[in-house]
């Protein structure tokens, strides 16, 4: 079995594969005060209450946006599970040529998201993962990551809009039936929900007339899809990531 570990912001996603299929898959959240110890107890935990004997895990792919963990993190799997995680990073093989202008700077979660895109979908793609940030990427049909926008994510804009607003309360981040808000959450739902819609709508728009060709548009991340079910020809897949990890690991252990 395979452990494929994505560390954002936020959340670490977790994924069990058994040959090709997520056999399972939970989520813990990103804390830097853990111990070593901490993360691997935890991680062993789960993977024994999904049923999963740890020393089925024969090895363990990693990509994070945060480093400060890392390095307690990857001891804590190299302590409990015995392995020594491939980490996405310089020097891995991954399949998808970055054409901007400064390639070390795209984060390993654009890398991974653009490797399972690219694999499981044909033509041209834009790539959305809505997570701490909301991260929309242009992937060439050679393979290509050609152009990346970078967008507040929605629990950030809700965030701002309670503290920096003494009479707003912290609300659920939920669409609302109506745009037409009749009080002050319905309000807040709206202007949030709707218009991060409108947002994502437009720079879907703006993307596929600069570049001046059709594109697929793939989407993934915790909240993204409240946004993307309300936008046609949208297609949600919450295992992006994790399936990005999957080919990654393929690709540099042949």
């Amino acid at each position: 079995m395979l452990l494929a570990i994505d560390i954002g912001n936020t959340n670490i996603t977790i994924g069990v594969f058994k040959g090709d299929v997520i056999d399972n898959r939970f989520r813990m959240r990103t804390k830097t005060e853990k111990t070593s110890d901490e993360y691997g107890l935890f991680i062993v935990t789960l993977l024994r209450e999904k049923g999963v004997n740890p020393k089925e895990i024969k090895a363990v792919i990693i990509s994070s946006v945060v480093p400060d963990i890392m390095y307690s993190f990857v001891s804590g799997i190299n302590k409990y599970l015995d392995k020594e995680p491939m980490i996405v990073g310089p020097g891995i093989k991954t399949g998808i040529s970055i054409h901007t202008d400064n390639p070390s700077e795209v984060g390993a979660d654009r890398i991974v998201d653009a490797v399972g895109a690219y694999n499981d979908y044909e033509g041209n793609l834009i790539v959305m993962d809505f997570g701490t940030a909301t991260t929309i990427d242009l992937i060439t049909d050679k393979g290509v990551f050609e152009a990346a926008i970078t967008v507040p994510g929605i629990k950030i804009s809700a965030d701002a809009l309670w503290k920096k607003a003494a009479k707003l309360p912290e609300i659920e981040i939920k669409k609302p039936k109506s745009i037409l808000g009749k009080n002050t959450v319905q309000s807040m739902q709206a202007g949030l929900v709707y218009g991060y819609i409108g947002q994502i709508e437009y720079i879907i728009k703006k993307i596929k007339n600069e570049y001046g060709k059709e594109a697929t548009v793939i989407a993934t991340g915790g909240l993204g899809r409240i946004v993307v079910e309300s936008i046609e020809n949208v297609i949600y897949d919450p295992d992006l990531t994790l399936k990005g990890l999957k080919y990654i690991f393929d690709k540099n252990s042949g």
